[in-house]
């Protein structure tokens, strides 16, 4: 997972990129193994085979760091397609998000931080407001397109729309473990652009 990195100001410390992205790796690998409430700092040194001060001079707390590193996969992963219609945008966003969210690290980090997220206030508000609120304004272009392109009606609920795209997607592919199925995504998208016309 690769991160750019801010050298910091003229005579402080420099980031190097390899040490960032060991520690980022290291971090993936030990939230996936440990959960975040038994995640440390320490921990992902040693995993990283750095010091505990190359992890301080990127960020202050456990919570930094969650908030940056996880933050930074979550909004990257939400970016779109414009294939040059509704249904393809939609299958495409699917498609994609179906697969992360089987990425063995990825199917054992999210649900504990969805959990973490009740007893972690800094959690929560990662999830809720920087990630999703990103997330939400990057797949919004799928439906903002499709109203530019008169595929969707100008009233169409935006907002609304977005939790219908997510939530069905979610509830089978990480909470009932639905097998891979392209033909499941194909009328999952039908089902989607329907009720985006109601």
């Amino acid at each position: 997972m690769e991160r750019s990195t801010d050298p910091g100001p003229r005579g402080g410390p420099v980031l190097q990129d390899s040490v960032t992205e060991a520690i980022t790796n290291a971090f993936f690998e030990e939230l996936a193994a440990v959960g975040y409430g038994r995640l440390s700092m320490e921990a992902v040194a040693r995993r990283a085979g750095s010091g505990k001060a190359a992890i301080y001079r990127r960020w202050p707390s456990k919570e930094a760091m969650t908030a940056d590193l996880v933050g930074q996969v979550s909004v990257r992963a939400a970016d779109t397609l414009d294939t040059g219609t509704l249904r393809g945008d939609v299958l495409a966003f699917l498609t994609a998000t179906d697969e992360a969210l089987r990425h063995p690290l990825v199917s054992r980090i999210l649900p504990d931080l969805l959990a973490s997220a009740a007893y972690h206030p800094a959690i929560a508000a990662v999830l809720g407001d920087e990630i999703g609120t990103a997330r939400r304004r990057k797949v919004g272009a799928i439906l903002r397109r499709a109203v530019e392109r008169g595929e969707l009606p100008e009233s169409a609920d935006i907002e609304l729309g977005l939790d219908f795209m997510a939530g069905p997607l979610y509830w089978g592919t990480a909470i009932r473990s639905a097998p891979a199925d392209p033909g499941r995504l194909e009328r999952l998208t039908d089902m989607i652009i329907a009720a985006l016309a109601a």
